[in-house]
């Protein structure tokens, strides 16, 4: 079979935060693709204006960098495994992995979720420990760690095998010999030629090009991102492009990019193992093969992990809504939602019945908070209903998904978070006690939690060990329903009537719970203003004004001191609410209301 020698298509795998992006901004640099007068953007890869605020990786983005004659495709890949639609699809466009760990933290979970995909399509893998110039490295061990996992894992004797590399990704440096400390990334780029496959043609003279990643244009619409694997492909080419519901479409190739850099470069053809944009035809999606025209041959499609959470997106029917929003009928949202899916191959939209708006099945709470807050800022009002996790019937039984819970937080909090998950219907089935780690014994314990049980802990985790505590969790298996799990035990506190909230009201009020709201809120009848201290939800005037009397006595005008409010991020908010409360989701505001807002008509005790 035919190979090309000068492309190299790489991925890069790791945990959140443990550098990849960093590392690809000094590829890029010491490659020469930027000028030497040209601008130098930190985190390039980041591209989104939420990846630049959360300093996570969302979407899977292309680039190139040039070395020795060789081409390196490199694909940036999100470290969260809510995310994982996203790692899904690049792998089939690479040859080989990159797996960065942080040389304290040692391989996470999300790693392990990236690399366990990576290994199950046999892909081989570089190692790289960053981070060795931190006091608390421990290169040697996480080493070891790494060895682990790959058995683990069930990695077969060739992969097992693996170079190893140390780099401080910050400073773009990379060695092989702990002992030798590198000036550069040259070891890392000769070891991406020499240990990464060339791409090989999987069938000789047809061309088979599979659609992996979506993206828009204004001027020439839809492109399809994807990897020619077998073949040539050329502007002006008639094509099949074989489509997932079995049936083909003719059309012809007019215009074809190639990544150079940061940017796409227009080419006339590309060949076998190179990674294109194609533009120009219509009604493409994820997973379909673009082929020759006289009899196609389709690559298999892409498979993707089943959604585990859905939630309800509905049109924005509370007293002010309409106020701050461009788009606010239910088409519009239902609209952007089905465009969402076109890209996003881990994300299923259905319309639920009688025109309440619209099922949105994700991979996690974190993945559609995301979506939420992405469509807030474009000027779109809805409401969403409380995060559910899916079920499926197995052998007559009912099923739920499983998470792995890895913590890694301080000695002394280990008590409080096995009663906490142990609430919530949680199992430990391993402790690892580090020792040492900034100044106090740290443990990391694993646990298998039900789905349902999660939603809503990682607020209540973060307060018990006084934000010192790391949260990892990872899709396990399906398992049977585990019974009920009340989640929250408070009550809320509801405005019973509309109007500005003062400070008079809201000083007398603070002994009853935690407010969520300030002084001068606007405040309707129903939305929720703080959580009550007992489990009954209770209706309160938050607009009282003082009653001004002719009278003095000393001491009744004294200055009032309120406690500082709890303002909701949008995760904290749907963390928060009960199945007979929405939230409602505007670009200027979060608020928290009952789904039935008049006092009267709403049953008073929880039909939970």
């Amino acid at each position: 079979m035919s190979t090309t020698e000068s492309i190299r298509n790489i991925a890069i795998i790791a945990h959140v935060d443990h550098g990849k992006t960093t590392l690809v901004d000094a590829m890029l640099k010491q490659s020469g693709t930027y000028r030497d007068n040209e601008r130098i953007i930190e985190r390039v890869m980041d591209s989104m204006d939420l990846e630049k605020e959360r300093g996570i990786t969302i979407m899977a983005k292309n680039t190139s960098v040039h070395y020795d004659g060789v081409k390196i495709n490199i694909v940036d890949t999100p470290g969260h495994s809510d995310f994982g639609g996203e790692v899904e699809r690049v792998l089939k466009m690479v040859d080989g992995v990159m797996l960065l760990v942080d040389a304290s933290e040692g391989p996470l979970p999300q790693t392990r979720f990236v690399l366990r995909k990576a290994l199950e399509q046999s892909l081989p893998a570089i190692v790289v420990v960053n981070k060795i110039d931190r006091h608390d490295a421990r290169p040697q061990e996480v080493v070891n760690e790494i060895y682990d996992l790959f058995i683990d894992l069930d990695a077969n004797e060739r992969q097992i095998e693996f170079p190893i590399l140390y780099a401080v990704s910050r400073d773009g440096i990379a060695t092989k010999d702990l002992a030798k400390p590198g000036t550069d990334l040259r070891p890392l780029f000769d070891e991406i030629v020499k240990s990464t496959p060339p791409p090989r043609a999987r069938l000789e003279g047809k061309l088979q090009l599979l659609v992996a990643n979506l993206d828009y244009d204004d001027y020439v619409g839809r492109i399809a991102i994807g990897r020619v694997f077998s073949g040539k492909i050329a502007v002006g080419d008639p094509v099949s492009v074989c489509k997932l519901d079995g049936s083909e479409v003719k059309t012809r190739i007019t215009q074809l990019y190639a990544f150079e850099g940061l940017k796409r470069a227009p080419i006339k053809e590309a060949c076998v193992g190179e990674i294109v944009a194609l533009a120009g035809i219509e009604g493409i999606y994820i997973g379909e093969t673009v082929s020759s025209l006289e009899d196609p041959v389709r690559l298999p499609p892409i498979t993707v992990d089943e959604p585990t959470i859905s939630m309800i997106f509905t049109v924005n029917n509370s007293p002010f809504a309409g106020r701050d929003g461009r788009y606010v009928t239910s088409r519009q949202v239902r609209d952007r939602l089905h465009k969402e899916t076109l890209g996003n191959v881990s994300i299923r939209v259905e319309d639920v019945e009688a025109g309440e708006g619209c099922k949105v099945s994700g991979r996690g709470e974190l993945q559609l908070a995301i979506l939420i807050e992405m469509m807030r800022r474009e000027g779109f009002e809805m409401q969403v209903s409380k995060p559910e996790v899916i079920t499926r019937e197995v052998k007559g039984k009912r099923h739920e998904p499983i998470e792995l819970v890895v913590i890694d937080a301080p000695e002394m909090f280990i008590g409080v978070i096995t009663e906490a998950l142990g609430r919530r219907k949680g199992q430990m089935t391993k402790m690892v006690n580090h020792g040492k780690g900034g100044g106090q014994h740290r443990v990391r314990m694993e646990f298998e939690v039900p789905t349902r049980g999660l939603i809503g802990f990682r607020s209540e985790f973060l307060t018990d060990t006084k934000g010192t505590g790391l949260l990892n969790t990872l899709f396990l298996r399906w398992g049977e329903w585990q019974g009920t799990i009340t989640n929250r035990l408070t009550g809320a506190l509801v405005s019973d009537r509309v109007g500005q909230a003062t400070p008079y009201a809201l000083y007398n009020l603070q002994e009853r719970g935690e407010l969520f709201i300030r002084p001068g809120t606007a405040v309707y009848e129903g939305m929720v203003v703080g959580e009550n201290a007992r489990e009954a939800d209770m209706d309160v005037n938050v607009v009282r004004e003082k009653k001004l009397t002719n009278m003095r006595a000393s001491g009744s005008d004294e200055a009032v001191r309120l406690i500082p409010f709890r303002e909701l991020s949008l995760e904290q908010a749907l963390e928060f609410i009960n199945a007979d409360e929405l939230v409602e989701v505007t670009p200027g505001a979060i608020r928290l209301r009952k789904r039935i807002l008049a006092a009267n008509v709403r049953p008073k005790r929880k039909d939970e």
